[in-house]
């Protein structure tokens, strides 16, 4: 008869737990929610999380608190998250160079598909393709014929191995035939410096960079590598325009929680993204930006994670790369 009252408590205090663990799922979130960004503060990532965090506590009527973890090439915050609880409470602002590095790294402390959960892609940046305006070469047509007979006579600058920048250029190379001599620099700044006083000839660097470098006369635009132009700079064509059919490499930011994370959280922050996405004023932030409001699906941005991961790691073999 004991036995089976204990039985029947323990029962009920698991029934108790669960109806809890329900009711705050229900009522999610009833704290503040941090979102980690795994980069430094004031640079793309950073910039484009907080662009919209304001119109997303409003939708969730909590604070939101964004915590710079940077290192490791982004991967000490990702790493961060992929341990965190997955109550909805920790979250990432992932860098599409999460699906290079499994690519790039033999011992990766986090699976880029099993340890998120995706909410949400936030935005996408095309990236440009500039040279030193010595160069004589003045489109992606004439740049190829210039360099095709000159195998390893050219180099391009990068913000390092492994990079989004790195392995966009890659691609470039491999679908033209190319053969040049990559430069890596720690970091974007450096390298675009180098560039503009001509020690190094080429770079794929981002849209807000180049194009302020194109019009301030120290640098020449080739191309845009997205597969439309971008809005923030019409005039300059695509690589895909210009001879280099299909050529798309973009660099994107979006939102991840830790794997796990109950389906009903996910939808709820799902829909505060894309509300604070569609804001008129968060919207206007990102176009000055030259970035491109998304607000996908979670099935839409996990198909998103898995395409990029097999397209990576097909430029990383063509290029011949090899992982560390």
């Amino acid at each position: 008869m004991k036995h089976h009252r204990f039985l029947a408590a323990v029962a009920g205090c698991v029934g108790l737990l669960a109806a809890c663990a329900a009711q705050a799922q229900q009522n999610y979130p009833v704290r503040p929610v941090k979102i980690i960004v795994p980069s430094a503060a004031g640079g793309g990532t950073d910039s484009s999380t907080r662009f919209m965090t304001p119109k997303l506590e409003e939708f969730l009527g909590q604070r939101i608190i964004v915590e710079n973890r940077a290192g490791a090439a982004s991967m000490i915050g990702s790493e961060i998250v992929a341990r965190s609880a997955p109550d909805g409470y920790t979250l990432l602002t992932a860098i599409s160079t999460i699906t290079i590095q499994p690519s790039m790294m033999k011992n990766l402390s986090f699976d880029t598909l099993k340890d998120f959960a995706p909410i949400s892609q936030l935005v996408i940046l095309p990236n440009i393709l500039v040279g030193h305006p010595s160069l004589k070469p003045k489109t992606v047509r004439e740049l190829v014929a210039f360099a095709k007979p000159r195998p390893g006579q050219l180099e391009f600058a990068s913000a390092g191995t492994g990079s989004n920048l790195h392995l966009c250029m890659e691609m470039f190379l491999g679908m033209t035939g190319l053969k040049m001599v990559h430069i890596p620099y720690k970091g974007s700044g450096q390298a675009i410096a180098d560039l503009a006083s001509g020690f190094v000839p080429l770079m794929i660097t981002n849209m807000i960079t180049g194009t302020q470098q194109v019009s301030a006369g120290r640098l020449h635009a080739y191309g845009v590598t997205s597969a439309k132009r971008s809005k923030s700079a019409p005039d300059i064509p695509t690589i895909a325009e210009q001879g280099v059919a299909d050529y798309e490499a973009v660099q994107w930011y979006g939102l991840v929680a830790p794997a796990g994370t109950p389906k009903d959280i996910i939808a709820k922050l799902h829909k505060g993204v894309v509300t604070a996405l569609q804001d008129a004023k968060v919207k206007e932030l990102y176009a000055n930006h030259g970035a491109d409001p998304v607000g996908n699906t979670p099935e839409e941005f996990a198909a998103v994670l898995r395409t990029d991961m097999v397209k990576w790691a097909k430029v990383v073999k063509t290029a011949g790369l090899s992982p560390k």
